[in-house]
């Protein structure tokens, strides 16, 4: 474990006992004989901790000690609820450096990034105690004298949340700090490549609930690889199932949860682009396609893909982000002179190493060469040069999302050309254009502009805010999570219609007498 940045101290803080956490109702973390689950980090190669896997029975037991919890809480006021998420926030709050520097460590994106994380969580508790006194239904006037008609909202359940490797801790918050304010209880299958960080998450929580007086189920963890994930997919007692990760994962449970019709929200994969206009502030589209590319080193959903130039500006950009590359610095994610880190292991290197290949293959020509790093300090192997290659939208590879830090370059003649390579893959996550241009902007953001969930002009793809709905469309799976009015996800629809009246008028001017 490298303790020079102090690992294990921030373990210890985050109240992590190896080898004794993984299955947990609350702050009853369970015992199976399922093995163990090692956690390596790629900044370094070193194990951090092992944690003990779900088993069949141990998720019996989370389950059921689950529905014991929903039906208590479901009766606690809303703004209660309210309230003990606003002590979740502020537990957060107090351990926000420790579990950055876990998440920067254990993941691999800068410790700055992992910071930004935590606070992303403390952002949506915010949000979420709000919201518990602004769960509006709506009132209708009714056709029928004296009749009364109005909706309101209840919670549904069990809520399972399936969240990636790139995002551990604020995915799961997003969806868990929505769903308790809604009346829901959580079961969490963090990513089995982070399941340290969900763990931390699991000791703020369960301290918080205990403090309360509430019952351990409301909030439950389980790890394990996909076969637990099928647990949650396949489970007709958890009537939602939100799941983060790559389009081929989100299929499957779809495909398992519809099977069964229940509901699933799925954040998938993106393939996104930024549009770089003839009349783009260039200081900011540089910027903002640095950060976007190799932020997380591409490991984010959002991450910018493909970026699309003006062919009389293509030269000035291509020219200025290739000198912008070299200088960038890679190494350790938590020493902050570094902009960028590691990939998450060395399967993701054999895919970023092999996309390269393809895309080469198929015609495209790098300006910024890739590789693996070694030596000093790069001894994990899972340390890359971010690339720029220049291609056309239509390669299989760049219509591919690769998980990992490959720009590609191509041009573009008119604006109309432009929205239709941004919209021409299958994923419809993020996107966003570069433009001092009001007419060229408000084409991007209309019916006939992005396909995207998220469209934005004048700052990059990556980096969403938790004020806003956010989700894709196409192979991104059509979920939203997060701001707006995402929390109806959560709990279901009651329309009613109450008559004060001494008559029994029927709707649409029935008659039936007798």
């Amino acid at each position: 474990m490298s303790e020079k940045y102090g690992i294990g101290q921030a373990l210890k803080n985050l109240g992590i006992v190896p080898e004794n956490s993984g299955t947990c109702t609350g702050s009853n973390w369970i015992d199976t004989d399922e093995g163990y689950l090692a956690s390596f980090s790629p900044a370094d190669g070193q194990l951090i901790a092992k944690v003990q896997l779900t088993n069949r029975d141990s998720y019996e037991l989370v389950v059921r000690q689950a529905q014991e919890a929903f039906l208590q809480w479901r009766s606690v006021p809303a703004p209660q609820r309210g309230e003990v998420v606003r002590q979740i926030g502020n537990a957060l709050r107090d351990v926000k450096s420790d579990l950055g520097k876990l998440v920067s460590y254990e993941m691999g994106k800068s410790y700055q990034e992992g910071l930004g994380e935590v606070q992303e969580m403390i952002d949506i508790c915010d949000f979420a105690v709000g919201l518990s006194r602004q769960l509006y239904g709506l009132t209708m006037h009714s056709e029928r004298p004296s009749h009364r008609m109005y909706e309101q909202w209840h919670p549904i359940g069990i809520v399972g949340v399936i969240s990636a490797f790139n995002f551990p801790v604020a995915v799961w918050s997003w969806n868990s700090m929505i769903a308790l304010v809604c009346g829901d209880v959580c079961v969490w299958k963090p990513s089995e490549k982070a399941p340290l960080s969900a763990v931390a998450c699991q000791h703020i929580i369960a301290k918080v609930l205990k403090e309360n007086g509430l019952p351990e189920g409301i909030s439950s963890l389980v790890i394990g690889d996909y076969r637990v994930g099928e647990f949650l997919s396949h489970d007709s007692r958890i009537p939602l199932v939100s799941a983060t990760g790559s389009t081929r994962m989100g299929k499957l449970v779809g495909q398992a949860v519809g099977g069964r019709l229940g509901r699933s929200l799925l954040e998938l994969g993106g393939n996104n682009a930024i549009i770089v206009s003839e009349n783009a502030d260039l200081e900011i589209a540089i910027r903002g396609a640095l950060f976007g590319a190799v932020g997380t080193a591409g490991q984010r959903c959002t991450s910018t893909r493909r970026l699309i130039i003006h062919e009389s500006v293509y030269e000035e950009v291509k020219s200025r982000l290739v000198a912008a590359y070299g200088k960038l610095v890679i190494g350790n994610p938590l020493d902050e002179k570094n902009h960028v880190g590691p990939l998450i292991d060395e399967e993701a290197v054999k895919t970023y190493l092999d996309a390269i290949g393809k895309v080469k293959k198929e015609g495209g020509r790098e300006l910024v060469p890739g590789g693996v790093l070694a030596g000093e300090g790069y001894e994990s192997g899972c340390y890359v040069r971010p690339c720029i290659i220049e291609a056309e939208n239509h390669y299989s590879m760049v219509q591919h999302e690769t998980f990992a830090p490959i720009l590609y370059l191509m041009k573009y003649s008119s604006l109309e050309e432009a929205i239709a390579f941004q919209n021409g893959v299958p994923q419809g996550l993020s996107s966003a254009i570069m433009t001092l241009n009001m007419r060229e902007a408000e084409l991007f953001l209309s019916a006939a502009g992005s396909d995207c969930g998220i469209a934005n002009v004048n700052i990059g793809t990556s980096g969403a805010e938790i004020g806003g709905a956010f989700g894709g469309e196409k192979e991104t799976g059509g979920g939203r999570e997060s701001g707006s009015d995402s929390w109806k996800a959560y709990m279901r629809r009651q329309t009613n219609t109450i008559n004060y009246s001494n008559a029994l008028p029927l709707a649409q001017g029935i008659k039936f007498d007798i």
